[in-house]
């Protein structure tokens, strides 16, 4: 008799409380559905040009935020991240004239590369990256994926051995690069072979 009285105490209550789960849950989903405001397509478009990098250096605290501010008027070259690119896409757009990238910001395409050498796995550079480009792990050696790299630089400031540098983003290979003064292969740059030396 009093096992059968403690289960259904236990029943019951789960009962309860479900309901009152479900009670609560509908009436947050009336709630949001009765006070949701108005998205602005506007907003939403400016939103999807932006890198998504949540960087902050636009001055905003991601891109949404800055999306907004770019709706009521202001600049469209504070992303560097987005770069020269996402200028002008922006500026077509809004049919606004595009301008140079904000003054302190690199227009030159970056990418972060850690010193591995150096590095003594400390995590800071991984916390402070907003896209996950950075993969290692607690005291081991870390490295930066490069094409998930926004360039953004906000795992400088937190290392603690300062052994990450901003470098140039290297070119694809199917792009074409100049050779500058190449050096031509004359006959004594060549190594002579084991034939040749055992002749000499």
């Amino acid at each position: 008799m009093v096992d059968t009285f403690s289960w259904w105490g236990i029943f019951s209550a789960i009962g309860v409380l479900t309901g009152i789960g479900i009670t609560f849950g509908a009436l947050l989903g009336m709630a949001s559905v009765r006070f949701k405001g108005e998205e602005n397509p506007l907003v939403e478009q400016i939103d999807a040009l932006l890198p998504q990098t949540q960087c902050g250096q636009c001055g905003y605290p991601g891109c949404r935020p800055y999306a907004e501010a770019i709706n009521q008027g202001d600049a469209l070259n504070k992303c560097p991240p987005g770069g020269e690119a996402t200028i002008h896409a922006l500026a077509d757009l809004l049919g606004r004239e595009p301008a140079p990238l904000d003054g302190e910001a690199s227009s030159e395409d970056t990418v972060a590369f850690i010193r591995e050498a150096e590095c003594i796995g400390c995590t800071k550079c991984i916390q402070a990256c907003p896209v996950d480009a950075i993969i290692g792990a607690a005291k081991q050696m870390h490295t930066v994926i490069e094409d998930e790299c926004t360039g953004c630089d906000l795992c400088v400031a937190p290392c603690p051995v300062d052994c990450i540098d901003m470098l140039p983003r290297a070119k694809p290979l199917n792009q074409w690069q100049p050779v500058i003064n190449p050096s031509p292969l004359i006959a004594s740059d060549r190594q002579p072979s084991r034939s040749e030396h055992a002749r000499l």
